[in-house]
């Protein structure tokens, strides 16, 4: 399969048999202190009592997280392994991909997804986004953390630890907002040098109050 004309439908397979492989590795894991940042920052736009979906929620430390912070979670992802973790943790948690969420329409105030996008291959990341889109209600947030910045290339990297090995898609700036913009507003987007080369791209989004079949706003929200 050539990388730049991959599908989700593609590598969602061996990208699930790669995670549930290591899950109980990534479940033993220490969150890195501006991933505690970008989180907490995420938490400070919502009120309280929020409803919030995680996509890609891996073993569930940050939807565990949200639940102590008083916000109704539910869990999603593509792992099977990783969403019993999440359930360990009394998580509501269930196998869903960003492409094919199983939940209502507008039904969550707010969206967090940390690095799932990564995997998602730019032929197919509209969709995914529209996906989401769907899932929040008009004026509802969306995080978007994802690694990247520097250069555009799609498939797996050298050195992935993972069996098989994971499909990445990588996003200029330029890129990920151009993409990002289809869809919603853009609340907040910064970068960060988090080492080991690494660079990450932050994005706070809303799916815009137009939507909203009247055209009106909440009353008394904090978004």
């Amino acid at each position: 399969m050539d990388a730049m004309s991959a599908r989700y439908d593609d590598v969602i397979g061996p990208l699930r048999q790669a995670y549930d492989a290591r899950a109980a590795w990534r479940d033993g894991l220490t969150k890195e202190p501006w991933k505690v940042e970008e989180r907490q920052s995420f938490r400070d736009r919502l009120a309280p009592g929020a409803r919030l979906l995680e996509i890609g929620a891996g073993t569930g430390q940050d939807s565990a997280y949200f639940r102590y912070e008083g916000l109704a979670v539910v869990a999603a992802d593509l792992s099977p392994a990783m969403v019993e973790r999440c359930r360990a943790k009394g998580v509501e948690a269930r196998v869903m991909d960003v492409l094919h969420l199983d939940v209502q329409e507008a039904s969550f105030d707010a969206v967090f997804t940390m690095n799932c996008l990564l995997h998602v291959p730019n032929r197919d990341l509209p969709a995914a986004l529209a996906s989401v889109r769907t899932a929040l209600r008009p004026g509802g947030l969306l995080f978007v953390g994802v690694y990247g910045g520097t250069e555009s290339a799609e498939g797996p990297i050298e050195g992935d630890e993972h069996v098989p090995p994971r499909f990445f898609s990588w996003r200029t700036d330029g890129q990920l907002l151009g993409f990002a913009t289809e869809s919603f507003e853009v609340v907040d987007f910064h970068t960060l040098d988090v080492g080991g080369g690494r660079r990450f791209q932050s994005l706070t989004l809303r799916r815009p109050e137009a939507d909203r079949p009247d055209g009106g706003s909440d009353v008394g929200g904090d978004f």
